[in-house]
């Protein structure tokens, strides 16, 4: 991977929520560009992997504190962080990222970047106003599979309505439910924990959202179809190892990720390895995307969870015929 050309600056990061799930794509990144993170937040301890990647990160289990070294950093030192990765639970990005913004630094944010539409508009006004960047992690949008179909349907007849299929089984385990993720005023629920970079993903191949039916919800599953200019699209998200195919159940299920489009299989089950390396390289060239880039995908999820779901009626994804969707 890329470091640093001669004379380029580096770049100094913090991180918060360094001990969950996604950070250390994150701290890969941060190392695969040639830049430094200089501190670290999480509420829980266990978090060794920081040694893998910056052993000499300052790390913190209280954000007060975290504050507090960023700020004397600045002052004492005049030593300020270029960028602060944000790794939180979905119902924290917001704050994070207005506590990145008044530091003075640049916020690289996991999707998805807020949970309410109305939430990208305050934090465009303080951006402003503080004169920060928010970028937001779409990787999708940088697998060559995918941009390869983007091409492919903004070359071909623009009246033309393709029919799409997706599919997206990853099995949790029992903690899921206890965790922040099911909690639904935390997480948003399946079809934005699991499924906002793939309503991004589509939003930007086919065109913005045209109308947004729910079939079926629950706190594992959840299903439904979405109209946009150049495809109908029938969805199905789940976290239920029974949904899965027999073939992948086993000891450890495996994820199952399926998009046909006219009855096509897209295969992009690969490469995605360095997609998040990736998206930092492009934001520090300039080129990340912003909120606004983000803003169809979270009012698509932000309707799926106050939308009721109108059970079997009309088209909807097949294999709700055939799976427990109570």
């Amino acid at each position: 991977m890329s470091g640093k050309k001669k004379g380029e600056t580096v770049k100094k990061f913090a991180i918060i929520g360094v001990g969950g799930y996604i950070a250390p794509r994150h701290l890969q990144a941060i190392k695969d560009t040639g830049n430094d993170c200089v501190v670290a937040l999480d509420k829980n301890d266990s978090v060794g992997v920081i040694d893998s990647y910056f052993p000499d990160a300052a790390f913190f289990t209280e954000f007060e504190r975290f504050d507090r070294f960023i700020d004397k950093r600045h002052r004492d030192k005049g030593e300020k962080i270029d960028y602060v990765s944000i790794c939180s639970p979905n119902y924290l990005h917001d704050a994070h990222i207005r506590f990145a913004l008044r530091v003075g630094a640049n916020a690289i944010c996991e999707k998805p970047i807020v949970l309410n539409p109305w939430n990208l508009d305050a934090l465009e006004a303080i951006a402003g106003e503080y004169g920060g960047t928010v970028n937001v992690i779409l990787q999708l949008r940088l697998h060559e599979a995918i941009k390869a179909l983007r091409e492919e349907i903004l070359a071909a007849d623009a009246k033309k309505k393709h029919e799409i299929e997706l599919t997206y089984i990853t099995p949790r385990g029992k903690w899921y439910l206890v965790s922040w993720k099911g909690d639904e005023q935390k997480s948003g629920g399946v079809a934005t924990n699991i499924g906002v970079h793939f309503f991004d993903m589509l939003t930007w191949i086919f065109g913005p959202a045209v109308k947004n039916t729910l079939h079926v919800s629950t706190p594992l599953k959840m299903g439904g179809l979405l109209e946009l200019p150049r495809a109908n699209v029938k969805w199905f998200l789940s976290l239920d190892r029974n949904d899965l195919p027999a073939s992948y159940r086993g000891e450890k299920p495996k994820t199952f990720r399926s998009i046909t489009v006219d009855g096509k299989e897209i295969e992009f089950s690969g490469g995605f390895t360095d997609l998040h390396t990736r998206s930092y390289q492009e934001i520090l060239a300039g080129r990340g995307f912003d909120m606004e880039d983000t803003r169809q995908a979270i009012e698509i999820v932000s309707h799926l969870r106050h939308a009721e779901p109108i059970g079997l009626k009309g088209e909807y994804h097949p294999i709700l015929k055939t799976i427990n969707v109570e």
